[in-house]
C-alpha cells in the first residue's frame, strides 16, 4: 500500500514522463548513446521537479507542415490579391490620367513604357535570380513596389507622379516575375507542373476579374471619383503582403520541394547556355503569339460595329477571363499526361479566333472572344510549365525572363499587325493569321520531336 507521499510522487513521475514526451515531439531531447536503456531519451538540460509539484511546461506552437500543394495554392492566393490591386488600377488608368490632363499620346506613352518595363525588365531580373538565388528578396521587393504604388495613385493629383507610380507598378512585376515562376516550378515538380501552374493561373485570373469589378463598384458608389477607388485597393494590397510574409516564413527555400541537389547548390555558371530546344520552343511561342489578337482590337470591333452594347463589353471580357481560368486548369492537367502535345491546340485555336470574333453576329463574335480567353489560359499555364521541363534548374530564371520578354514583344507585334490588317481588310487578316499559325505549328512539331522532347518528372505525392 502506498504511503502518504505516494500520490504526490506518482504525480511528479507522471508530470516528468509527460514533459519528456512533449519534449521528444518538439525534438528537444537527445537519444542516449549509453549508460541507459536502449531507446531512452536524455534531457540535455535536466531539471528536478520537487515532489508534490506539477511541471509547468510551455511548448512552442508546432511549425506548420508546408506541402507543395499548400505552397502553390498560397502563392496563387497572393497572385489573386495582387491582381485585384493592379488589374483594378489598369482598368481605369487611361481615364484617370486623362482627368489629370494627359493627352491620348501621353497615355499611350506611359502605358507603353510601363509594359516595356514589365516585360523587357525580366531580361535582367531573370539572370539575376539565377546568379544570386535570391528568389525571395526579388519577389518581396517586386510585390512591395506594386502594392505601394497602386494605392498611392489615390494620394496624388500630379500627372507626372501618377505616371511614375504606374511605371513603378509595372517594374515591380518585372522584378518578381522570373523568381516567382522558378519557385512555383520547384513546388509544382512534386504535384505535376501542368497542374501546379494551372492552379496558380486560375487563382490569378480570379483576381483579374474581381479587381476591375471592385473598382467599378467603388466608382459607381462615389459618383466616379478615382481617389477612393485607388485607396480601396490598399486593402487587398496589405492582405497580399501579409500572406506573402507568412509564406516566406513557412517555406524559406522552395527548392527543397524538387528532387535533386538543388538546396545549397552553386549558382549556374554564366557560360552555361540554354538548350537548343528552348530556343525552338521560344520561336514557336513568339510566332503563334504574333498572330494572336489583343482584346483591345477585339473590343474595338465589338463596340464600333455595334455587335454588342458598349456596356456589355466589360462583361464579355470578364467571361473571357473565366474561360481563361478553366482552360488553364484543363490544359495543365492534360500537360502532365500528354506533355507538349497539348500545346498544338494554341495555333489551331488562334487561327480560328478571327473567323469567329470579327463577325457581326453577336453569339459567334462572343464565342470567338471566349476562344481568345482559352488561348490565354493555355499560354499562362501549360506554356509556362513547359519551360521548367525544358531548361535545367540553374537557368530557369533566365529562361523565364527571356520567355516573358519574347511573349510581350510578340503580343505588341500581334496587336499592331492585327489592328492594321483589320483597318485594311478583315479577309486579309484572317488569311495572314492562318498562314502565321501554319508556320508556328510546323515549329511546334520540331519542338516536340522525340530527340528534343523534354523529360518531365512524374508527379509525386505531397511532401513537406
Amino acid at each position: 500500500m502506498a504511503g502518504a507521499g505516494g500520490k504526490p510522487r506518482r504525480a511528479a513521475i507522471q508530470a516528468s514522463s509527460e514533459w519528456k514526451r512533449l519534449m521528444s515531439r518538439a525534438g528537444l531531447l537527445a537519444r542516449q548513446d549509453g549508460g541507459g536503456q536502449p531507446g531512452a531519451w536524455a534531457d540535455p538540460h535536466p531539471t528536478r521537479i520537487p515532489v508534490g509539484q506539477t511541471a509547468q511546461v510551455k511548448i512552442a506552437a508546432p511549425t506548420i507542415r508546408w506541402t507543395p500543394w499548400r505552397f502553390v495554392t498560397a502563392f496563387g492566393v497572393v497572385s489573386l490579391l495582387s491582381d485585384v490591386v493592379y488589374e483594378g488600377a489598369r482598368s481605369v488608368i487611361g481615364p484617370y490620367l486623362a482627368t489629370l490632363g494627359a493627352s491620348a499620346t501621353l497615355v499611350g506613352l506611359v502605358t507603353g513604357v510601363g509594359e516595356a518595363f514589365a516585360l523587357a525588365g525580366r531580361l535582367g531580373t531573370g539572370p539575376l535570380a539565377d546568379r544570386t538565388r535570391a528568389y525571395w528578396p526579388l519577389v518581396l521587393v517586386g510585390y512591395v513596389l506594386t502594392m505601394v504604388a497602386v494605392p498611392a495613385l489615390g494620394l496624388t493629383s500630379a500627372l507626372w507622379l501618377a505616371s511614375v507610380l504606374f511605371v513603378a507598378e509595372r517594374a515591380g512585376k518585372a522584378i518578381r516575375g522570373p523568381a516567382r515562376d522558378v519557385m512555383i516550378s520547384h513546388a509544382a515538380s512534386a504535384v505535376g507542373r501542368g497542374k501546379g501552374f494551372a492552379v496558380h493561373e486560375a487563382l490569378d485570373q480570379a483576381g483579374a476579374v474581381a479587381g476591375p469589378l471592385l473598382v467599378a463598384a467603388v466608382l459607381a458608389a462615389t459618383a466616379y471619383h478615382y481617389r477612393p477607388a485607388f485607396l480601396a485597393l490598399a486593402v487587398p494590397a496589405v492582405a497580399a503582403l501579409l500572406l506573402l510574409l507568412w509564406l516566406r516564413a513557412g517555406v524559406p527555400d522552395p527548392r527543397r520541394f524538387e528532387p535533386g541537389p538543388q538546396p545549397g547548390a552553386s549558382p549556374a555558371p554564366p557560360g552555361v547556355r540554354l538548350p537548343r530546344v528552348f530556343w525552338t520552343y521560344l520561336a514557336f511561342t513568339v510566332l503563334t503569339t504574333a498572330g494572336y489578337a489583343t482584346f483591345g482590337v477585339l473590343s474595338f470591333h465589338l463596340a464600333t460595329r455595334q455587335v454588342v452594347p458598349v456596356a456589355v463589353v466589360p462583361v464579355v471580357y470578364a467571361a473571357a477571363m473565366g474561360v481563361d481560368a478553366i482552360a488553364a486548369l484543363a490544359s495543365g492537367w492534360l500537360y502532365d499526361r500528354a506533355g507538349l502535345r497539348v500545346l498544338a491546340a494554341v495555333p489551331v485555336l488562334t487561327a480560328l479566333i478571327p473567323l469567329a470574333a470579327f463577325t457581326t453576329t453577336p453569339a459567334t463574335a462572343v464565342a470567338g472572344v471566349l476562344a481568345w480567353g482559352a488561348v490565354l489560359g493555355i499560354q499562362e499555364s501549360a506554356m509556362r510549365a513547359a519551360i521548367a521541363d525544358i531548361v535545367p534548374t540553374g537557368r530557369r530564371g533566365t529562361a523565364y525572363g527571356i520567355f516573358a520578354a519574347g511573349l510581350g514583344a510578340a503580343t505588341l507585334v500581334g496587336g499592331v499587325l492585327i489592328g492594321a490588317l483589320y483597318d485594311y481588310s478583315i479577309t486579309a487578316m484572317i488569311i495572314t493569321v492562318a498562314g502565321i499559325q501554319a508556320v508556328a505549328l510546323a515549329l511546334f512539331v520540331a519542338t516536340d520531336r522525340p530527340a528534343t522532347r523534354p523529360v518531365r518528372p512524374s508527379p509525386r505525392g505531397s511532401r513537406g
